[in-house]
């Protein structure tokens, strides 16, 4: 049955620890019903390219049999946006035609082209990644869709904890980076002051947010500041 053999799979992802075991993972589960392409990615909603890392970009997603790169499929890919308006998983389909090729959002993929399921990932401060799988010939039953669901929301887990953290005893301890970003926010600079300040994009300035965050095991930036602070890796 989908909804046992998903739940097994998400234990076996939940227990992996290298991202080409969750890759391995993924595939053997999403083949029978159709999906031979993956992209796997960190997003948030507060940046205009609204990826933020791609973890695991796979398959022939633009017919060329080439490979494809992080920044080709941002480029080439407009659904990506649409996370931004979904709350729950969304089917897309792509038909090439003599302008080129369009991409839609349907209730249903049907006839020929490329179709494929996106799965928002969402985290107690809104949208944190995504996952889209696709195929030429995908089942889109709703046990199939819903299984999916499951297994891709695991895989995305899973690889930000390997991807976001050192491993070792001290990956609770910040980086200079973050605690230099943290230090700036704990005393009220805006993050464009700050980028400003160390010669950074707003966009990495948030990140060093986002990953202070994750390594000291917290929510929100508030609690990044009292536990930097706690352990020593900024003053008060």
């Amino acid at each position: 049955m989908p909804a046992v053999d998903a739940i097994r799979t998400a234990v076996i992802i939940e227990g992996c620890r290298s991202l080409t075991a969750i890759q391995d993972a993924v595939r053997t589960f999403s083949k029978p019903y159709g999906y031979d392409r993956f992209v796997l990615y960190s997003a948030s909603s507060t940046l205009d390219e609204i990826v933020e890392r791609i973890y695991w970009v796979e398959g022939d997603w633009f017919g060329d049999s080439q490979a494809v790169d992080a920044v080709t499929y941002i480029r080439r890919c407009p659904v990506t946006r649409h996370i931004l308006e979904a709350g729950e998983p969304f089917f897309w389909t792509k038909v090439p035609e003599k302008e080129g090729e369009r991409y839609r959002i349907v209730r249903k993929p049907q006839g020929p082209g490329i179709h494929g399921l996106q799965i928002p990932v969402f985290g107690p401060h809104g949208l944190d990644g995504a996952m889209s799988l696709g195929g030429e010939r995908i089942d889109t039953s709703p046990s199939a869709r819903l299984s999916i669901n499951l297994v891709a929301t695991s895989a995305f887990v899973s690889a930000r904890k390997l991807m976001e953290l050192p491993m070792g005893e001290d990956n609770r301890r910040l980086s200079k980076r973050e605690g230099e970003v943290l230090a700036w926010t704990a005393v009220g600079r805006r993050q464009a002051d700050i980028a400003a300040t160390l010669g950074l994009s707003i966009r990495t300035v948030e990140n060093h947010l986002r990953r202070a965050r994750l390594r000291l095991g917290v929510a929100t930036t508030a609690e990044a500041i009292r536990m930097a602070i706690r352990n020593g890796d900024i003053e008060g």
